[in-house]
């Protein structure tokens, strides 16, 4: 991957994570922005030392920016754009990783032609570990009598 197509300043990466959308799956999440300029999209990706030493962190950035220079081509252009890995992705084989991460950008509406999916609204759970606001009528429960 070209090196004018990388996020690297830690403004960037700030701006996009707190003015971006984020969509994820079990193996990545994407956090994402339209450039205000017009051009080619930039990737920053972002291994957490949690995977493990730099040796795997490094092979797995690696892998990512190898999947998404072949891909280019069918990535939206103008935006800015970070991929995290999860701790799932390392035991994929380059197949799959490739798969979870056109599923995880195609999901967020970053793959020319798909549009991105609704976003969920973060609910806090009730009292009973229930997200409330079912369909279901809430029926009164009978009075035992005296």
């Amino acid at each position: 991957m070209e090196r004018k197509l990388r996020l690297r300043n830690r403004e960037d990466f700030n701006r996009i994570y707190r003015q971006g959308r984020s969509f994820a799956n079990s193996q990545f999440v994407v956090y994402w922005r339209r450039k205000p300029d017009p051009g080619l999209f930039r990737l920053g990706i972002s291994a957490s030392s949690k995977l493990g030493g730099a040796v795997v962190r490094n092979r797995m950035r690696r892998m990512i920016k190898e999947i998404v220079r072949l891909n280019a081509s069918k990535i939206v252009e103008g935006t800015d754009m970070i991929l995290i890995v999860r701790k799932p992705a390392l035991s994929l084989p380059y197949i799959e990783m490739e798969k979870s991460i056109l599923h995880v950008l195609r999901k967020a509406g970053l793959i020319k032609g798909s549009t991105p999916a609704p976003q969920q609204q973060n609910r806090r759970p009730g009292p009973h570990g229930r997200s409330g606001g079912g369909t279901r009528p809430k029926q009164d429960a009978p009075r035992a009598s005296k």
